[in-house]
């Protein structure tokens, strides 16, 4: 592209999340404003990858004044990048040099931040690069419990979507099991389990790390169902965070599921069911002690990720895209953009790397914090208490079974 005026790039990797057109929006038009050209890159960087230099859209004002309230990204988003993606590096630089891009916004996740990071290292000098933050996980670590862009309209979303299922299955007499998006972090489950009030949400940082029997998990819904019995309630909503995969015995989810392996001999994740292997696995686990309940499991994810944004990342991601374009424009290179007590912060990428993994370092749950503590409060499950005197009596009558027998089989999950 030629023109005397400076590019500002636009890309996004990674998966969709609500409030990607709001940066684009806000970025377009300070860049514009500061008498600079702007580009969006459409469908990531695999083209980029490809050296395919038509993938570079020019932005106007009149493009994207409207953009900001719409969910989705007008310039897509991918995550394919190539099989030798070090060797294939050089000719993704050079397709940015060729489009004539001298600052470079990026929005993504953690993934996509790596190669922000990467791009920002090989081009220092020519290129300049800012980065947006972007997860409805919640899981990149921004100071002071900023949360990601997305995860507020995905945790809202969610809390609809559950609020109805729970009244579903009052109506109806029956247990759902919903599985959330958050491979590597519970926020987003434990965020719609607290706010709709869900029975019980179970998240990967409440168990020790390490391989686990299914029964671990599923002892714990099944308890839960018990104890609702107990108190004359026939139905509950468990939500689920699917990071919990990870922490299961393989070989033993391989009894349930038909999964390939991949290139390093572990199973695929993400053809794993896991509320359907626990639907099956608590179910029969009832009908061993005589009881017989609907149960069924339903994944909520997808219907979260292009959702038109709430208010709160309208505001949010104007002032990210806003922010950005500041930062490069005034010399800034290598950051992530946050915008914390109303300032915008640039944060080196360098704070975000663990360079004893090479990757971003990942913002779990803490499970100390009041936020879990109020959330765990709240759910209906088996506790120490539940296992003396009458209360143990009275849920071990609930299933037919003597006091001892009840716990022998339940207590294992304290």
């Amino acid at each position: 592209m030629s023109s005397k005026k400076e590019i500002v790039g636009i890309i996004v990797g990674g998966g969709p999340a609500p409030g990607i057109n709001g940066v684009i929006s806000s970025a377009t038009i300070e860049a514009i404003n500061e008498g600079r050209q702007v580009v969006g890159i459409v469908g990531g960087f695999k083209r980029l990858f490809d050296g395919d230099a038509t993938c570079a859209m020019p932005l106007t004002i009149a493009d994207v004044s409207r953009l900001h309230t719409e969910g989705g990204s007008i310039l897509r988003t991918s995550r394919d990048y190539p099989d030798k993606a070090r060797e294939k590096f050089k000719v993704l630089m050079a397709t940015l040099k060729k489009i004539g891009i001298r600052h470079l916004v990026t929005i993504g996740g953690e993934g996509t931040l790596f190669m922000a990071n990467w791009i920002e290292k090989e081009g220092r000098g020519s290129i300049s690069v800012a980065h947006v933050p972007k997860t409805i996980d919640n899981d990149i670590p921004l100071p002071g419990g900023v949360s990601t862009f997305g995860y507020q309209t995905a945790r809202h979303v969610g809390t609809f979507i559950v609020s109805n299922i729970m009244e579903d299955a009052k109506t109806t007499g029956r247990w759902y099991i919903i599985t959330t998006m958050g491979r590597h972090a519970g926020h987003l489950a434990l965020g719609i389990g607290k706010a709709a009030g869900a029975t019980i949400t179970l998240i990967p940082e409440e168990f020790k790390a390490g391989r686990m029997p299914l029964r671990s998990i599923g002892d714990v819904i099944a308890g839960s169902v018990i104890k609702r019995l107990s108190m004359g309630r026939d139905h509950g909503v468990v939500i689920l965070a699917e990071g919990l995969t990870d922490l299961l015995d393989q070989e033993e989810l391989l009894k349930y599921e038909s999964c390939q392996l991949d290139e390093t001999g572990r199973l695929r994740l993400s053809e794993i069911l896991l509320g359907r292997i626990l639907k099956i696995f608590v179910g029969q686990t009832l009908e061993s002690l005589g009881i017989k309940m609907t149960i069924v499991d339903k994944n909520v994810g997808y219907e979260l990720r292009a959702a038109h944004p709430i208010p709160f990342d309208i505001d949010y991601t104007r002032s990210l895209g806003y922010g950005a374009v500041r930062f490069l424009l005034r010399g800034g290179t290598g950051a992530v953009i946050v915008v914390e007590e109303g300032h915008m912060r640039p944060i080196p990428f360098v704070e975000m790397m663990d360079y004893s993994t090479g990757r971003v370092r990942v913002r779990t749950v803490d499970i100390q914090s009041i936020n879990y503590e109020v959330a765990r409060k709240y759910m209906i499950r088996l506790e120490k208490e539940d296992f003396e005197g009458k209360a143990l009596a009275h849920l071990a009558k609930t299933v037919g079974l003597k006091p001892e027998e009840f716990r022998e089989r339940f207590a294992h999950i304290l």
